[in-house]
């Protein structure tokens, strides 16, 4: 009886287990949606160093011969570019999105020491890859993608103009991205993953669609929500093959910025590439209006659009019309 008694305990703690196990696991991993199987199929791979990265590369405006590059942001993909992709065709000759390694539809290698000066040679190989290393683009950035539009604005200044692989850079349009470690705050879960080697693998599984919708809400403005779609779309591009379980890797980007501010931050400062900054004023991540007065005060050569007051991290799906507007005014303006 104590036994009979042990074992039924025995068996509701196994099938305890079951579920917990499940979750911690991830079974099974999200389906794709029609339009994130669209967004797929529209785009091609290229490999760089064994590694296939994905990315969109759209033929748009006839009599235009000018590129724009787009350069996504933590922890999402080229995905994030959706909302503005048609107007941008319809006014650029070449729009080109890629999937940084470790995110979206690429190649997302474990163990990886995943680097921002490896995300710039990701973008100068692609732009290799489709013959246009010569060619004069405009890079539009946002979140993370910033400070590998940094690294590239580095590159391009230190470079004699000439080197084969570096970018000719036309314009950089940046957009809520923590250039300055000292008005930055990462959320408490991306804290936790990047500098703690010990719970990182544990939370990375532990974190599952709920956990994720909770974090990404808080950084959309309240009236610019995501719907449950949008929210799913995100999650599978992190799920697509494995991409939650690099987190931790790809988080060192925080340290990173801290550790070459002075590269990334004086690149900015002393460039006379065209500048200009679209910043959500309700983002807890790059707060109003330290953020915004430290650019203003270190980035004098920029010019600044601020959006409506409602709008958050996330400017380009948030308000893709205000978005636009003050990227094509930019880019009338010189």
């Amino acid at each position: 009886t104590a036994e009979l008694r042990m074992r039924e305990w025995w068996l509701h703690v196994g099938l305890l287990c079951v579920p917990l196990l499940a979750v911690y696991l991830h079974i099974p991993p999200p389906q794709l949606s029609a339009a994130l199987r669209r967004w797929h199929s529209a785009g091609q791979a290229f490999h760089f160093r064994g590694q296939k990265i994905f990315y969109r590369d759209s033929s748009g405006a006839l009599g235009s011969s000018d590129i724009v590059v787009l350069l996504h942001g933590f922890p999402t993909s080229s995905y994030d570019w959706h909302k503005i992709w048609e107007p941008l065709t319809q006014r650029f000759h070449r729009v080109i999105a890629l999937d940084f390694l470790g995110f979206g539809f690429s190649d997302k290698p474990r163990p990886h020491k995943y680097s921002i000066f490896e995300q710039a040679s990701v973008v100068e190989a692609l732009l290799a890859h489709l013959g246009l290393s010569h060619q004069r683009v405009n890079l539009i950035s946002h979140d993370y993608g910033d400070t590998v539009a940094l690294e590239l604005l580095y590159r391009w200044k230190e470079s004699d103009q000439n080197r084969t692989g570096h970018l000719t850079l036309n314009s950089l349009c940046l957009s809520n991205g923590g250039l300055f470690p000292e008005t930055h705050h990462p959320r408490l879960l991306q804290t936790l993953l990047k500098d703690s080697s010990f719970l990182a693998p544990v939370l990375m599984r532990l974190t599952n669609f709920v956990i994720f919708q909770k974090g990404i809400g808080e950084v959309f403005g309240p009236y610019t929500q995501p719907t449950s779609a949008d929210l799913w779309d995100m999650w599978s591009t992190i799920r697509y093959n494995d991409g939650n379980l690099v987190m931790d890797s790809i988080l060192q980007f925080i340290n990173q910025r801290l550790k070459h501010r002075e590269r990334w931050v004086g690149a900015l400062t002393s460039t006379f590439v065209p500048l200009h900054m679209i910043y959500g004023p309700l983002d807890p991540v790059n707060p109003h209006p330290q953020f915004i007065h430290l650019y203003q005060q270190l980035v004098q050569r920029s010019t600044l659009t601020i959006l409506d007051e409602h709008i958050s991290h996330y400017p380009q799906l948030e308000d893709p019309t205000g978005f636009l507007q003050a990227y094509f005014n930019f880019i009338h303006s010189f």
